[in-house]
């Protein structure tokens, strides 16, 4: 107990309140004892300019009125605060302050209480020369004192008041490092998307306070016991990102669980959930989002995809398993944005190839980035992938937007590889087979030539540009370019190495020169699907 001597102006009421004598106390009262004087009691000093407090001790702080001992000399019951403020308002200003900041400052809860019942304004700031506006519920954040902060927020006090600095007692826990403060201001519903005036929110201020791993953890366990984050603004703070970045599992199942998520918001860079999942290879996070129903087919302000996210961080495998169960789940071709039968043919990976044209999926199906599955199996050089895509529908001569063929995609990778051969075998005999228009020259070369239709009798392997047996031939040989004696013979006409010719010889040793459109490279399609329908008609698709 401070020297009650050393105080020249302390009175039997004053003696009654900080010896916490409720009976006395009343009878003082009633006998009308003065209660404007002010004793030395105390043990803050309170700087008027900054707002701030220093403990310096019990009787050295400035005098204060006898209500200002009830709360820092408080009778548990209450009574004493009671009686005293029957007779002067709770709101009396001293050195900028009321009894509420008083009773916030001794971490007094009950008297925080009993101040509230007797009308104490919850929102009255400290009044400092600086202007600087500190409300009850910064000061007890500042302070940390979380059960003082829990009578505030039941007594309503607005939990996003803001400073002249613009901090709200979130922010403010993030600057002092005050765990359960947070905890309680999360669970009541404080805004985690305010930002102060140098454009800060609760969030970076912890990062650059270095309490990052604190603030996550504190929000964390929040969500996890099934409270609502809230957020104004979802591009400054979004719960739903956040605990994705945390790769917390349990947390984000909170929140999906929640009617009202927004599972594909994205935050100011256009990342969602799902990005920020696939580009960590949070692999059990990102498949809750998944099933969730998050859209991977978002593209951030780069136009970056989960999957791209995924593959240029290298977790493009891991989380293509997840894709896949997914997909095969909902029975779609691009569940999600996930193409399995592309993503399978990428890979070459033949027995789901089979597996999933089994299913009905499209084999002519363009994906995201414009390909067909038979486009990406070239592109990878996977033959025997693209003959069974073939083989159920695939279309070689469809083109994306690229102007790209499956062909064109399987020469980038390598010329001759089992693609190539594969695909040129298709296009050869689908030519043939199709017949088209060329010109024919006669006699090796010394007659005129003449248009004509040609084409190829598969199950027969006879060559037919006409009704009459000279005109429908067994091909022995076939071959781009002039013979050497419709060389010589044409010598003079200067069309020798005309492109697009081709010659074959037939059975009996007849040679038959044609000149189709499209020079070289449909000149070797037809030379390539007359040999092929022709060895076939003999010898069978071997």
């Amino acid at each position: 107990m401070p020297s009650l001597h050393t105080n020249f102006d302390c009175n039997a009421l004053a003696a009654a309140v900080v010896s916490r004598q409720t009976p006395v106390v009343r009878l003082l009262l009633q006998a009308n004892a003065r209660m404007d004087i002010k004793v030395r009691l105390g043990a803050w000093y309170w700087d008027m300019e900054t707002g701030e407090e220093f403990r310096v001790g019990a009787g050295l702080a400035e005098a204060y009125s006898v209500a200002w001992c009830a709360v820092e000399y408080f009778e548990a019951s209450g009574a004493i605060l009671r009686m005293l403020l029957r007779h002067i308002s709770p709101n009396n200003l001293h050195y900028g302050r009321t009894l509420i900041h008083h009773a916030i400052l001794c971490n007094n809860p009950r008297a925080v209480d009993v101040l509230f019942d007797c009308g104490a304004d919850i929102e009255f700031p400290v009044k400092t020369s600086s202007k600087n506006e500190l409300r009850p519920i910064h000061l007890a954040t500042r302070l940390g004192l979380p059960k003082v902060l829990e009578r505030l927020v039941l007594a309503g006090c607005n939990l996003n008041n803001q400073t002249n600095f613009g901090e709200t007692a979130v922010m403010i826990c993030a600057k002092y490092k005050q765990e359960e403060c947070l905890k309680i201001l999360a669970s009541a519903g404080a805004d985690f998307g305010l930002v102060k005036s140098d454009g800060q929110c609760a969030n970076s201020i912890a990062k650059s306070t270095g309490w990052a791993l604190g603030f996550q953890q504190a929000v964390l366990d929040v969500i996890r016991g099934g409270k609502r984050i809230k957020s104004s603004n979802s591009s400054i703070f979004s719960p739903l990102i956040f605990v994705t970045q945390a790769n917390d599992f349990q947390a984000l199942k909170r929140l999906v669980e929640q009617a009202d998520v927004n599972i594909d918001e994205q935050d100011g860079d256009g990342f969602s959930a799902a990005m920020i999942a696939a580009a960590g290879g949070h692999v059990e996070v990102f498949r809750l989002l998944l099933y969730a129903g998050a859209n991977v087919k978002l593209q951030n302000k780069h136009g970056e995809t989960a999957m791209s996210l995924s593959e240029l961080n290298h977790y493009d495998e891991v989380l293509e398993k997840v894709f896949l169960d997914y997909s095969l789940e909902e029975g779609s071709n691009a569940s999600a944005g996930f193409y399995a039968l592309h993503r399978a043919a990428r890979r070459g990976d033949i027995d789901l190839v089979c597996m999933l044209t089994r299913r009905g999926y499209d084999v002519n199906n363009f994906d995201g980035d414009g390909y067909t599955p038979l486009m990406l199996a070239a592109r990878g050089g996977h033959g025997r992938v693209c003959q069974h895509l073939i083989s159920c529908g695939a279309k070689c001569e469809v083109e994306n937007s690229r102007k790209e063929t499956a062909l064109l995609l399987a020469r980038k990778n390598s010329y001759g590889n089992d693609a190539e051969r594969v695909i040129l075998d298709v296009l050869a005999r689908n030519l043939v087979l199709g017949g088209g228009r060329v010109k024919k020259h006669t006699k090796r070369g010394k007659g005129s030539p003449h248009g004509k239709v040609i084409t190829m009798v598969g199950d027969i392997g006879v060559l037919r540009w006409g009704k009459s047996k000279k005109r429908n031939v067994i091909c022995r040989y076939a071959e781009v370019g002039p013979s050497d004696k419709f060389r010589w013979n044409r010598r003079r006409k200067f069309d020798v190495q005309e492109p697009g010719m081709f010659h074959v010889v037939t059975t009996k040793n007849k040679e038959v020169h044609f000149v189709c459109e499209g020079g070289i490279e449909m000149a070797l399609l037809w030379v390539r699907g007359i040999k092929l329908v022709t060895r076939e008609a003999f010898f069978g698709n071997k």
